[in-house]
């Protein structure tokens, strides 16, 4: 069978969440272009941010939310995350996830830039990998199609209106075609644009690619986020280190001992990560080293590994024992705030094609995203999906969301540089990283957005999941470096040292479109 009423691409917390939902109201394909299992989902330590506490609420939360957001948050949107955030915790255990628990109720931690403790974690920092593994063997017993190692290349669209999807063989390199009545992108970010990230290789912008050139509009590109603290040893690839080992006391210091973030800002080690991200960059630079380090020293050994077992084990691993020594640290590439433009519906301006989890951005994040509200984001929001796909909710006309200008535009056209060399993943991630990370310059994302283009006028038309990542990072990547160009002052986790203020004749957002590509 070929036609399905729900086609979703993509196996983390969203595409599970909405697979499952949605089989209680048609027949569901699962595309993934690995197993199921391969996801960033289950890479998440922190948890899942939400107003159950005694001493919370979602006006707090709404706060919070606001506030880290630098202005450019969608009022309504953020609303709907925080005030549906209890019941979709609850749907969750109903669910079967096992979140810790503390004098049985649900135990709360906190992380940056929250007022209080709210934020659900399971198996202290292994949050991710329980929902992955719960919602995953649930959607294998509701005997939904799964079809794993697929690649989706292309969106299939008929007179406007969404009618499938082309979907690549990565094992045998055929293609098949598959119709559906919606189809759900859930394919999570593009982390793998940069040489130092804690996003699994599966990050690569799939999604974003696929609905940019089936003609959906793409917005905040500039904003990625980069998470402050990932492990840094020589040979060992980057692993997240939680903003929440910092919540229960972790202390930052430079290679000299000294605690510095008290030097940056009030908020000191719990101040927002993009605040945290450039501290960092600014002390590793002034002590010319290439880390900083955690202090989790003072903490009592059982808090730690306890609380952090994942993370102990895999620093024990690598010869650190976190409960004695001081954690070598460094920010790297996170989460991808903008994405796919979608309204409080989880609808994108093609008729039948919905975007939810990282892949999408309804508003929630504004310019730097609140710690832990990603997993919520995507149950909150895969929810509406299913809810107005099967037409639990009746709107007049198409809900629209960003409350804020938007500015529509096209990818510039550039000249071909000389002598550029053909692209490869590993040139394309240094040269995001050194051009276009944590602080950016005119000349830099200049330099970078001519040689993106140069080398996506080079590239041969993909054929296997290698050179399609390729493809869809190029493209990926010209979006983020173009918005970064065009947004002319710093805000949340897009700063240039050449229009460091905010603007606020700025406080708009940057839509792409394909109505003219000049690539």
């Amino acid at each position: 069978m070929n036609h399905f009423d729900f086609v979703i691409i993509g196996s983390g917390i969203a595409g599970l969440y909405s697979a499952i939902l949605a089989r209680k109201h048609g027949s569901v394909l699962i595309i993934t272009k690995g197993s199921i299992e391969d996801c960033n989902t289950r890479y998440a330590q922190g948890g899942i941010a939400a107003a159950i506490g005694k001493n919370d609420s979602p006006t707090l939360h709404f706060k919070d939310t606001i506030a880290a957001g630098d202005g450019l948050c969608d009022k309504e949107a953020a609303r709907i995350l925080v005030n549906e955030a209890p019941e979709r915790i609850a749907e969750l255990v109903r669910l079967g996830v096992p979140f810790d628990t503390l004098y049985g109720e649900i135990a709360l931690t906190r992380e940056a830039a929250h007022s209080v403790s709210r934020v659900v974690h399971a198996g202290g920092d292994a949050t991710g990998q329980h929902i992955e593994v719960t919602l995953s063997n649930l959607v294998r017993s509701l005997k939904a199609q799964i079809l794993e190692h697929s690649l989706a290349t292309r969106i299939l669209v008929k007179k406007g209106i969404v009618s499938g999807v082309k979907v690549l063989n990565c094992h045998t390199g055929g293609t098949e075609e598959f119709s559906c009545r919606f189809l759900i992108l859930a394919t999570g970010g593009a982390g793998q644009l940069f040489k130092f990230t804690t996003n699994s290789a599966v990050a690569t912008g799939d999604g974003l690619a696929l609905a940019y050139d089936a003609g959906a509009e793409i917005i905040d590109m500039e904003f990625y986020q980069f998470h402050p603290t990932a492990l840094h040893l020589p040979g060992v690839t980057p692993f997240l280190i939680s903003e929440a080992v910092r919540g229960e006391g972790g202390i930052l210091r430079n290679i000299k001992g000294h605690h510095f973030m008290p030097d940056y800002t009030s908020d000191s080690d719990l101040a927002p990560r993009d605040i945290v991200a450039r501290s960092i960059i600014h002390e590793m630079r002034k002590t010319k080293s290439d880390k900083a380090f955690i202090d989790v020293t003072h903490l009592p050994a059982h808090t730690i590994t306890t609380r952090f077992p994942n993370i102990y084990h895999f620093c024990r691993e690598h010869g650190l024992d976190i409960t004695r020594d001081l954690l070598p640290v460094a920010p790297a590439a996170h989460y991808m705030i903008g994405g796919i433009k979608t309204n409080i519906w989880g609808e994108t301006n093609i008729p039948g094609l919905f975007a939810c989890g990282e892949t999408a951005c309804v508003g929630v994040h504004g310019a730097n995203r609140l710690a832990s509200n990603s997993l919520l984001e995507a149950v909150v929001f895969s929810k509406r999906i299913i809810q107005r796909a099967s037409g639990q909710v009746k709107i007049e006309e198409q809900a629209t969301t960003q409350g804020l200008a938007d500015m529509r535009t096209t990818l510039s056209r550039r000249q071909a540089q000389r002598k550029v060399p053909p692209p490869r993943l590993a040139a394309l991630q240094t040269l995001l990283w050194n051009k276009v990370g944590i602080i950016r310059n005119k000349e830099g994302l200049t330099q970078a957005a001519d040689t993106l283009a140069s080398w996506q006028k080079l590239l041969p038309q993909p054929t296997t999941r290698p050179t399609y990542e390729l493809s869809n990072l190029l493209l990926t990547g010209r979006l983020v470096v173009e918005a970064a160009l065009l947004r002319e002052e710093s805000r949340g986790a897009h700063f240039r040292t050449d229009f460091p203020k905010t603007s606020p004749q700025r406080q708009g957002h940057l839509v792409f479109n394909k109505s003219t590509i000049h690539p």
